[in-house]
């Protein structure tokens, strides 16, 4: 019976099982990477209230419970405190008692000055987000930092140039992986690509730092303006700009889109 042959370790076979090992453990260390930093962040939120407990319980029970006060118990249960936490306030947020209870809360918050403008700012912003406008798409790409680079951003209004009406978009552009910081950019309507994503598949993308993601995006399909549904208007009643009605009534053509980006 003849031996089975060895393969020869040359140069280009270790190269191709490098690149192979590289691609195989590269998406496990993204994801790995993005759980690291999310759950790091909740189990942060509980240490300074679960440390302190763990440590009284150490200290009644050295020989028995001495364990509890190592760092990677530490960590797993202020994980599990603060999601349970977030978990209690959700199911107390729809309740009756909680939203009369979140009502005089932000009562209060709306009597401090500085504390109003934060709070107030950031509530709008969620609430936008979690609404679609009528007949419109809310995540979109826009140009930056050049015309031939984008990122993913959120439409949160529709507002008009003054003097020649042009329908501009007001878009949050959030950063990875903390989407709680971005930018707010101002862009004309014809600028904006439409996307087909939803809200949670856009906030995954930037979490995730693209890692994960629909397979495709509309990267450079210009938005047309009679179908992205924007006219200035959204559901919460927002008005269109003035005098379009007058226009549109005198049978003046709209004004032609400008060229996209």
């Amino acid at each position: 019976m003849s031996p089975v042959p060895t393969p020869r370790l040359t140069a280009a076979r270790l190269q191709r099982w490098f690149l192979s090992g590289l691609l195989t453990l590269l998406p496990i260390w993204l994801t790995w990477i993005v759980f690291a930093f999310v759950f790091g962040l909740l189990s942060d939120l509980g240490k300074p209230f679960v440390g302190p407990l763990l440590g009284g319980v150490a200290a009644l029970f050295p020989n028995a419970l001495g364990w509890v006060d190592e760092g990677w118990v530490l960590t797993a249960l202020s994980l599990v405190a603060t999601l349970v936490f977030i978990l209690g306030v959700g199911f107390f947020a729809r309740q009756l008692v909680g939203q009369r209870a979140l009502e005089a809360f932000e009562s209060v918050i709306g009597r401090i000055p500085l504390a109003k403008t934060i709070y107030g700012s950031a509530r709008q912003l969620l609430d936008i987000l979690q609404t679609k406008p009528g007949g419109a798409q809310r995540v979109v790409l826009i140009d930056f930092p050049h015309k031939d680079m984008k990122v993913v951003g959120f439409v949160t209004r529709t507002l008009f140039e003054e003097g020649t009406g042009r329908e501009l978009a007001a878009v949050y552009v959030p950063t990875t992986p903390n989407p709680t910081s971005g930018y707010l950019e101002i862009v004309p309507v014809e600028h904006l690509v439409l996307t087909d994503w939803t809200v949670d598949q856009a906030m995954t993308f930037i979490i995730s730092g693209g890692a994960v993601a629909p397979d495709t995006i509309p990267f450079s399909r210009p938005v047309r303006i009679e179908d992205a549904g924007f006219q200035g208007r959204f559901e919460d009643g927002q008005a269109a700009a003035p005098g379009a009605g007058d226009r549109a009534a005198a049978g003046d053509a709209p004004p032609p889109a400008g060229p996209a980006a």
